[in-house]
């Protein structure tokens, strides 16, 4: 599919402007130029002829009159607001007097424009409600970040971290955006950076660990590798080595739960503070993991965009400790 990087476009409240002569210059030398004013039917075909945007997505928009011109514009049903509409979405922004929190917990805002948003998550906030009701989540706090820019576009996660885990996670923001980040990472085109603290003194500088991982029938909350288990495939690398612990640097090739911690603890090395894998720590009482770079494709322009998030207080501290030891 084309990419799309040298189109400028207007949001008009929830529709995409776009210039049909813009356009009209990805066209092939069999597409004929659309006529102003064109029935949203020969629009629709006419962009299907182009290959700019997923057949999906523009026949959905058509079923539901997203599509139309006036004059020389193509406008399209883009900008949608989430489920509940306005009013659902003011409820939620005032439920705890408009401030964005989880307890002491308060996500960090990485990127955000219409189409995107990546935050970056503490450890000790689920991504999303674990049970019908649940509250201080990512997902909820990325809503309440779109009300306070003052729209109500939805935000869907396009991948996940434990709930111990910090680190960025990316949100789509319509539905254009969601089908090209969804199949970003159905093709392995979105890079999740990780650092970790395992224990023990890593032998390998470098390796990757190539091992199918399935749920554990003795422990329903742990995983654990198994011959019948998913695909899964984690790259890693030695940063520094200490007396009791390796700082490691991981890159996941697949996004299985509990992988790092799954594959690091399989090869005798679990996290530093994962109990629930064979890790311990005297201070910290959960996994010393943290995602620290984004990379993916931009879902309008193309642009690579590579996100870092902070180091958490908590990481550099246990990171220090074990320096010192």
């Amino acid at each position: 599919m084309a990419m799309v990087q040298s189109i400028s476009y207007e949001r008009s409240g929830e529709w995409l402007k776009l210039p049909a002569e813009t356009l009209a210059g990805f066209a092939g030398a069999d597409v004929r130029p659309i006529e102003a004013g064109s029935h949203p039917h020969h629009v629709r075909q006419w962009l299907l002829a182009l290959g700019l945007f997923p057949e999906k997505w523009l026949n959905r928009l058509f079923s539901v009159g997203g599509i139309r011109m006036e004059d020389d514009s193509i406008l399209l049903r883009t900008f949608v607001p989430a489920d509940g509409g306005s009013d659902a979405m003011l409820r939620l922004l005032h439920a705890d007097g408009g401030v964005t929190h989880h307890g002491q917990l308060q996500a960090d805002v990485l990127h955000l424009d219409d189409w995107c948003i990546v935050l970056d998550k503490p450890a000790g906030m689920p991504v999303h409600p674990s049970a019908p009701g649940h509250r201080g989540t990512l997902d909820e706090e990325a809503a309440r970040i779109s009300l306070l820019r003052g729209d109500s576009l939805p935000a869907k996660h396009i991948h996940r971290l434990d709930d111990d885990t910090a680190g960025p996670v990316l949100y789509a923001r319509n539905e254009l955006a969601q089908l090209r980040l969804d199949e970003a990472m159905r093709t392995k085109a979105i890079g999740r950076q990780y650092v970790a603290l395992v224990q023990g003194s890593l032998r390998q500088s470098r390796g990757t660990i190539d091992e199918p991982i399935g749920k554990d029938r003795h422990h329903k909350s742990r995983r654990r590798v198994s011959p019948g288990g998913e695909h899964a495939v984690t790259h890693f690398e030695a940063i520094e080595r200490y007396k009791r612990a390796t700082l490691v640097r991981l890159w996941l090739e697949t996004g299985r739960t509990h992988q790092i911690r799954v594959h690091m603890s399989h090869i005798g090395h679990p996290l530093v503070g994962d109990m629930l894998y064979g890790g311990s720590d005297s201070k910290l009482r959960h996994q010393a993991l943290r995602g620290e770079r984004l990379t993916f494709a931009h879902p309008w322009t193309g642009e690579e965009l590579s996100l870092d998030a902070k180091e958490p207080d908590w990481f550099a501290e246990a990171r220090e400790r074990h320096a010192s030891l």
